[in-house]
């Protein structure tokens, strides 16, 4: 089990100030290096991780530790360093807090949890060493088996860090699933939640009345040959489990708040002048009047939006691809996911995208045209998804049911509707004819679908729609 600490300082932490929170332990310790000098690490003579420190990292967005921590963070800039306690080894826990503790009192601000980093004492250790690899490899994940790796995140949000990211890269590369364990009260992170959709992958809730159980799904889980997997219900059978569901998942009310979600892929000819990211801002200003306010390839999104870094960020690492997130400010919770790859059909922008409202706010529907045929005449839109849906205005993912969205529209974009044979994308078995975006000789089409989010027809619609256009 590990647990996290984090260093909010106004200064940037140079590196003999880590060191100082480093042996902090006592004289006994030796610092070894990972992740090509990204994380720095104290482990004990057998090569485990007591203590592994990220390099420091400048948030300029406002209100990201807000979102992930809670209320209580400085004013941005500030450089947010974390360190991951192995707390199966007895004094590591109080080793990250003494490294909290003594980063912030030499470069100032405050540490997350503030319980954690109360005490500047040496805390007394036996000897360690530098740690070996692949023993450091993976300092995020706490149990390894030959079906999965389970990562145990003890904050209120769990989000996509750098640690997690590598941790799903690492389990990807190995074909098993990834476990993220989390308390009751924890949430998860929108760009989680889409990371964990392939089995074995899960998130487990621990529960005070059934255990654990699947925070998205329900249901109740037991560690079985290797991993957390769904327990049988009594009245089970070979062909029909029947597993039961939490308690606690079920434990819901209606807020009234809402989330407009967007899920859409844009295709671009290769070309060196190319500037990615301009798809997103469109329909980001379209709905809500102004940019995003952040980006990074982890959470905290910590660089100030800018299409031409993005860009930048997404050819340095060409061929292979890129994912990022991207934030709103906090007057409008609003998170994306980008991928960008190169495929032979160009350049490959793959968004997802949500917005949150308030019970006395009023999703902005009417601008759902007119962004949609902006992406289509000028950002090489495949096609779109748009649906709303009963969810928290944060975002943030609880682990309580929540309803499915609705499809509010499909878009298909101008190149799509020209390569489908006849009238067939035109003349649908839908009620009323889809909508003309961009030039009459080239047209993109907007399917408005119904989008009552008490009812869940418009998905009858939908696969109507996508059986009609796929000539099935």
């Amino acid at each position: 089990m590990t647990k996290d600490v984090i260093a909010l300082t106004p200064r940037m932490p140079d590196p003999w100030n880590v060191l100082a929170g480093l042996l902090s332990g006592g004289p006994d310790k030796l610092v070894g290096a990972t992740g090509e000098g990204a994380v720095v690490q104290l482990c004990d003579q057998e090569g485990r991780p007591l203590v592994s420190v990220e390099a420091p990292l400048l948030v300029q967005v406002e209100g990201e530790a807000e979102r992930l921590l809670g209320p209580g963070a400085p004013q941005v800039p500030f450089w947010w360093t974390e360190a991951r306690a192995t707390t199966g080894v007895e004094e590591a826990e109080r080793l990250a807090g003494t490294f909290a503790a003594r980063l912030t009192s030499l470069a100032g601000g405050s540490a997350w949890p503030p319980e954690a980093a109360r005490s500047l004492a040496v805390v007394k250790t036996d000897g360690v060493s530098i740690a070996p690899a692949p023993a450091a490899a993976q300092p995020a994940v706490d149990v390894l088996t030959d079906r999965t790796a389970v990562v145990i995140q003890d904050r209120p949000v769990v989000a996509m860090t750098a640690w997690l990211s590598d941790a799903f890269r690492a389990a990807a590369e190995a074909g098993i699933g990834l476990q993220v364990v989390s308390p009751a009260g924890s949430r998860l992170s929108p760009a989680v939640r889409s990371s964990l959709g392939g089995w074995p992958s899960r998130w487990v809730v621990q529960d005070e009345r059934d255990g654990y159980y699947d925070g998205l799904s329900g249901a109740v889980l037991r560690w079985q040959e290797g991993m957390f997997a769904p327990v049988a219900g009594a009245d089970a059978t070979e062909d029909d489990p029947r597993t039961p569901v939490a308690a606690s998942y079920q434990e819901v009310a209606d807020t009234g708040e809402r989330q407009l979600a967007l899920s859409f892929r844009t295709v671009h000819p290769a070309d060196d002048r190319l500037v990615l990211g301009g798809a997103l801002e469109t329909v980001w200003r379209e709905l809500t009047g102004g940019p995003p306010a952040g980006w990074g390839t982890a959470e905290p999104a910590n660089l100030p939006w800018s299409l031409r870094a993005l860009t930048d960020v997404a050819h340095e690492r060409s061929p292979e691809p890129t994912w990022t997130v991207v934030v709103g400010n906090p007057a409008r919770p609003g998170l994306a996911t980008v991928r960008i790859s190169r495929t032979t059909a160009g350049v490959e922008e793959d968004v997802t995208l949500a917005f949150g409202y308030g019970a006395d706010e009023e999703p902005p529907l009417d601008a759902l045209t007119r962004a949609a045929e902006v992406l289509a005449t000028r950002h090489h839109l495949q096609s779109m998804l748009v649906q709303l849906r009963k969810a928290r205005r944060d975002l943030a993912v609880p682990p309580r049911f929540e309803g499915p969205g609705v499809p509010l529209a499909f878009v298909l974009g101008a190149e799509e509707v020209r390569e489908m044979p006849g009238d067939r994308a035109r003349r649908t078995p839908l009620s009323e004819a889809p909508v003309q975006l961009g030039p009459k000789t080239r047209p993109a089409l907007y399917y408005p679908l119904p989008g009552d989010p008490s009812d869940l027809s418009g998905w009858q619609d939908f696969e109507r729609l996508m059986r009609h256009l796929k000539g099935a």
